[in-house]
């Protein structure tokens, strides 16, 4: 399990499979070094929020982006994350053992009462009573808390003005904040200003978007994209330094400019041409696969190629040449998925989960890195077989182990085994039957190999309703943190 891993600043969220929310790649959490600082560092701080302060959907990035690197810039802000579940899925403890010097605290947007009532909403005293307890619990650990009223909704009216939900949320923050004598950054006003004064149009140009119940694709007047992270990060990082005078010195004195990987994001975000390739075995192959489902729900604007081949192992796609062939394509995303055949006991193919195969994927995402594009863990499509009315899960050490090395590296994962299990885990044999390919090639050539004839049913390969269903998936998970690429996903009703 990894410490840290630093670009201009450290940037850690949580794990794996808590990392479902949108903008949260997820990140590996270890006890035993949360409180490791990168060396050279001089002050921690800590981001407390929901969706909008995360790196993928909010401004995360770019308020550790403007500070300087003397910074160990720490970001566990969750997505869908309120007052109340940032505490109760643990989150809260973790930031923690972090042992940060400063914590910045904003939460509202996932506190507001709706008529749904989900869980994770909560009254307005509620809602005050939790942040003070984070102050204080803060201020017992020695650590020193900074809050945050909520990033205004881009919701502007027929005046051309931003008319706030959040309005009673900052209230309520400023209260707290004056009552219990704690810095405060009235992001709520100052982001209210900012957009109206550059008005509606160029507003939505710093979020994303999103698909309404018809399947068109709308603007998310809640959540950032690139552009916006640097735009409102900035604006939090300045008003750090003016609120906490002794971080003044530490927040950099000019804007920080998009990284080149934030401006490629932005040129896909706005419309420009993107490739996509996939990579992995004959689950995600054009044959029997989910790839061309995948393909199928992308615009025209996306070059879409899959080069997954039937039978191989995460080993034996790179012994064989075709993972440097891969490479060649050149692509902005790789899509990576195996888990099927290292199971074999062949040597050409096998691997161990704990070891050689999260060794062999390390060295996919490390080498996407270093052509400049961006790596995708995706877990191993589930098998169709039951077994006392359940599906036999197959495939768990080898999800499981993708699962670590996506968060360890910090990379998207898309968590295909454990959502194609809980889709399968509510239907029954039959009905799981209508994805079944024809015998596929690997079916028969897996029969062969022991002597017997191939079966009647290939619960392994997809028909093209599987490919459709389960292509669908990949491809609505994926923009959930590679938020560019929005765009780019055909909506469904």
């Amino acid at each position: 399990m990894i410490g840290w891993t630093r670009a201009a600043v450290a940037v850690w969220g949580v794990s794996g499979a808590m990392a479902i929310a949108q903008g949260d790649p997820g990140r590996a959490f270890d006890k035993a070094t949360a409180a490791v600082r990168p060396s050279g560092t001089k002050v921690r701080i800590d981001l407390i929020g929901d969706s909008t302060q995360t790196d993928n959907a909010g401004y995360g990035r770019g308020f550790c982006a403007n500070l300087t690197v003397a910074v160990d810039c720490v970001n566990m802000a969750k997505g869908g994350a309120s007052t109340k579940t940032f505490r109760e899925q643990g989150l809260w403890e973790r930031s923690l053992e972090t042992k940060p010097d400063y914590v910045v605290i904003q939460f509202g947007h996932n506190d507001m009462e709706t008529k749904e009532h989900l869980d994770r909403q909560v009254t307005m005293a509620e809602y005050e009573a939790n942040l003070r307890r984070y102050v204080e619990e803060a201020r017992a650990a020695g650590i020193k808390p900074v809050l945050v009223t909520p990033l205004s909704r881009r919701y502007f009216e027929a005046d051309g003005k931003v008319h706030s939900d959040l309005l009673a949320h900052a209230a309520t923050m400023k209260k707290v904040a004056g009552e219990m004598k704690v810095p405060l950054i009235d992001l709520q006003t100052e982001s209210i200003a900012y957009l109206d004064g550059i008005g509606e149009v160029k507003g939505a140009e710093l979020g994303i978007t999103k698909k309404d119940a018809d399947g068109k694709t709308v603007p998310d007047k809640t959540h950032l994209n690139w552009a916006g992270s640097y735009v409102f990060g900035r604006m939090v990082a300045v008003d750090l330094g003016k609120a906490v005078p002794e971080l003044k010195g530490y927040v950099r004195p000019e804007a920080a400019a998009l990284p080149p990987a934030g401006a490629r994001a932005m040129e896909i975000f706005k419309g420009g041409p993107a490739k996509i390739v996939l990579v992995g075995d004959s689950t995600v192959a054009v044959g029997g696969g989910w790839g061309p489902g995948f393909c199928a729900v992308l615009t025209p604007q996306v070059m879409c190629v899959d080069v997954a081949l039937n039978g191989r192992s995460s080993k034996s796609f790179i012994d064989e040449g075709a993972w440097a062939k891969a490479l060649e394509q050149k692509g902005d995303y790789y899509l990576i998925q195996f888990g099927h055949n290292d199971q074999k006991p062949d040597a050409a193919r096998h691997t161990d989960a704990d070891t050689t195969y999260v060794e062999t994927m390390r060295r996919y995402i490390r080498d996407v890195k270093a052509i400049g594009a961006v790596p995708v863990v995706v877990t191993s499509l589930s098998r169709r077989t039951y077994k006392d009315g359940k599906v036999v899960e197959d495939l768990k050490e080898y999800s499981a182990a993708a699962r670590r090395v996506a968060a360890e590296e910090y990379v998207t994962m898309i968590d295909l085994n454990a959502m194609s299990t809980k889709l399968l885990n509510g239907m029954t044999q039959e009905e799981a039957d209508g994805f079944d390919a024809e015998v596929h090639p690997d079916a028969k050539a897996e029969a062969a190999a022991v002597g017997s004839a191939a079966p009647k049913l290939d619960r392994t390969h997809l028909n093209e309703k599987g490919k459709a269903v389960f292509g669908r998936i990949v491809a609505d998970q994926l923009v959930k943190t590679q938020v560019e690429l929005g765009p780019d996903v055909v909506g469904a009703k």
